[in-house]
């Protein structure tokens, strides 16, 4: 039940580390594929250069149950995001760039420094554009002792070309899933081609890390974990999300279906989003789990 990375000779942790900073010029690590060249701090999209760009950094107690486990999850908080929700309750971090540049040393002395503190694993809140730099970080700091799961927590706007070079460095995914419209992705969070893209990051997700894995103190070590974010109206078609996950990825996915919407940043420019969910919005996407078959699930 040790981290995957640890199975890593030095020659193949390295070529990750080079493939990955290839995709930097012309840069094409997510799907936006800006093609800048971001190994010369041009910046595209996600507005991230050629460093690390961090908030923040704490052991999480928010998390879902096995991830935060009895002592925490050692969070890191990414600056910048490759979505721009315009909902997004940590706008003030993902939206208008709330944190500053790092060198790799600085983020490597963060992981270790949240595995001293007891936390159970490494929890990356939105890596995508900055995967690289996070990749070499964990191969620095596990040549001086880390040794906790790395779980990748993301929009779930994530290219398959990249994740095929993540296979055994992540041990956990933590996806979102968040709509099943390509229109209102677009709309809401600013990306086109959502649906697809999410669906294919999601079966490569579970195709290298399987069903999430559970040890007997109730901490999370290995596998899939997708969040999804109920909106008012049913705006993110969360029946349809939920029988792609029953259906296409397994029965046995452990879902966090969430409640706690709230307009926040621009959402109260558009009318549908200008109001929290009710009781019974919520109720109604828990039967569409229940009806899905989907044995874990938790709200």
């Amino acid at each position: 039940m040790g981290a995957s990375y640890l199975n890593l000779s030095e020659k193949e942790f390295r070529d990750k580390i080079d493939r990955l900073y290839n995709l930097l010029t012309p840069c094409r690590l997510c799907p936006h594929c800006c093609g800048l060249d971001r190994l010369n701090n041009e910046r595209g999209y996600c507005r991230t250069g050629n460093k690390p760009m961090v908030s923040g950094y704490t052991p999480h107690l928010g998390e879902e149950p096995p991830i935060t486990g009895y002592r925490g999850s050692g969070t890191i908080f990414f600056t910048y995001c490759n979505l721009r929700c315009v909902y997004c309750q940590n706008y003030t971090i993902s939206q208008l760039g709330e944190g500053e540049e790092i060198d790799i040393e600085e983020l490597v002395r963060i992981m270790l420094h949240l595995q001293s503190m007891g936390c159970h694993n490494i929890n990356l809140v939105t890596p995508t554009h900055q995967i690289p730099f996070i990749v070499e970080a964990v191969y620095l700091a596990s040549r001086r002792g880390l040794n906790l799961p790395v779980v990748y927590n993301s929009g779930g706007f994530d290219s398959v070309e990249t994740l095929k070079i993540l296979e055994g460095i992540i041990d956990i995914y933590m996806p979102d899933f968040k709509y099943c419209e390509d229109e209102i992705a677009e709309k809401l969070s600013g990306c086109k081609n959502y649906v697809e893209v999410a669906r294919s990051a999601l079966k490569e997700m579970h195709r290298q890390v399987g069903d999430l894995m559970i040890n007997s103190n109730g901490v999370a070590y290995r596998g899939l974990l997708v969040r999804h974010l109920v909106l008012p109206e049913n705006l993110a078609c969360t029946d349809r999300i939920i029988q792609f996950i029953s259906q296409e990825i397994s029965k046995h996915t452990y879902l966090n279906i969430m409640d706690q919407y709230y307009p926040c940043y621009k959402a109260r420019e558009y009318e549908t989003l200008c109001r929290r969910i009710s009781q019974k919005e919520l109720t109604i996407a828990i039967e569409w789990a229940k009806q899905a078959g989907l044995t874990r699930f938790i709200y």
